[in-house]
């Protein structure tokens, strides 16, 4: 369970985006006016880390942007540093490309590996936790394991399309540039659905262990 604060961010996380999606290899839509198509959220067992997937339109084309959210910086990983924000409720936040995050690389191994749902939201209205609609809509084409392998060290490597993931033995690749068409996700994969896209999208998939 994700619960959003109504809260003020400092800068916002499109404005952050924004001037860190023109340096990434797979952004297309240089110069083009962006818009958060839809989010959705994994669980962090621990409730340390916040884990946000932002997809990100422009020029007609819609990018996949893992998030992870910490409240203090994250050992040996300053290459997946995004930027900081003030969160009203919260403080100051570190904010990563989450596919240098241990934290989202379990997350998105769990749920692909052992069908572990998205997190559901909830908006904290003064105490009160009230259900947020979910904007974007996953699910894994299986099979499914029992167990997800840990996850220790990270390594991440971006090219045009999408981004590489290692740890271990484990090898996931996650879709940045999203092909919109019909396409098969193949048998370990996450797909996802949203507004005015009701044909199942491939968002990452396991390519070893």
């Amino acid at each position: 369970m994700a619960i959003i604060h109504q809260a003020q961010l400092h800068p916002t996380k499109m404005e952050l985006l924004e001037g860190w999606l023109p340096q990434q290899p797979w952004f297309t839509a240089h110069g083009a006016a962006l818009s958060k198509a839809g989010s959705f959220r994994f669980d962090d067992p621990d409730g340390e880390v916040g884990i946000e997937t932002i997809l990100v339109t422009g020029a007609d084309a819609v990018f996949q942007v893992p998030l992870t959210y910490r409240g203090s910086p994250l050992h040996d990983a300053g290459a997946s540093l995004i930027g900081t924000l003030q969160h009203s409720v919260l403080g100051e936040r570190w904010v990563y490309d989450a596919c240098g995050d241990p934290g989202y690389v379990a997350a998105l191994a769990a749920a692909i590996r052992t069908g572990t749902p998205q997190a559901g939201q909830y908006l904290d209205v003064e105490g009160r936790l009230e259900a947020i609609p979910e904007s974007v809509v996953v699910q894994v084409t299986g099979p499914v394991d029992a167990t997800s392998p840990a996850i220790g060290a990270v390594t991440a490597r971006s090219s045009g399309t999408g981004t590489r993931v290692r740890s271990g033995d484990l090898g996931l690749l996650v879709v940045r540039r999203l092909n919109l068409a019909e396409q098969p996700a193949g048998p370990r994969a996450l797909t996802g659905t949203w507004a005015g896209q009701p044909t199942p999208v491939t968002l990452a998939a396991v390519t070893g262990s």
